[in-house]
């Protein structure tokens, strides 16, 4: 009897086809053969390819949360934990090849403007981390009061704008462009003091 493949190993080869071809061109026999396994093996961890593609990117995008988290738990200041979110945030992908191949041939994993989102919990997840972030900043002064859900919302739609430009729309550079003013507009405001 084989011993059951390990879901990180099942998830990381899956992402590695998925990129490669695309969800459409990939087979569930593309991913088994990478793994060393037949197609009907592949049924002891998905129902279907299209379950087995949400549990990949959802996998892919708790990777990627879990590294901004770390980079976010070594900061102290709020101003310096917002700045350290956004930019590990944005350069992660840069790093995630695979990722963020996926995410440019199907850009419907982060909609701009959802009305499904089959990885809501995730996104209220970094939402949240934001929303920390502002709550921190007003407790300690660092921020104003703010409607923490409101402007964190916001902050994320602004975040998923540059990752649509960056890596979507293979515009690497607007993140070196953008982001320092970006930040500079998120901490500082517009109106003049």
């Amino acid at each position: 009897m084989r011993k059951k493949i390990d879901n990180d190993v099942i998830l990381s080869s899956a992402l590695r086809i998925f990129a490669r071809y695309g969800y459409r061109k990939t087979t569930l026999e593309d991913i088994a053969g990478e793994l060393g396994m037949t197609a009907a093996g592949i049924y002891a961890y998905a129902e279907s390819k299209r379950e087995l593609y949400e549990q990949t990117v959802a996998f892919a995008m708790l990777r990627w949360q879990a590294r901004v988290k770390a980079a976010v738990a070594q900061k102290k200041m709020a101003t310096e934990k917002i700045t350290v979110l956004c930019d590990s945030a944005l350069h992660y992908l840069a790093e995630d090849r695979e990722f963020s191949l996926l995410l440019k041939s199907d850009p419907s994993i982060f909609p701009m403007f959802p009305t499904v989102d089959p990885y809501e919990e995730i996104n209220t997840a970094s939402v949240e981390m934001i929303a920390e972030i502002l709550s921190l900043g007003d407790r300690t002064g660092e921020f104003r009061k703010l409607d923490t859900k409101t402007v964190s919302e916001v902050i994320f739609s602004i975040y998923k704008g540059f990752v649509i430009h960056a890596y979507v729309q293979d515009e690497i550079e607007f993140i070196e462009k953008n982001l320092p003013q970006t930040l500079d507009l998120i901490l500082r405001g517009i109106e003049k003091k």
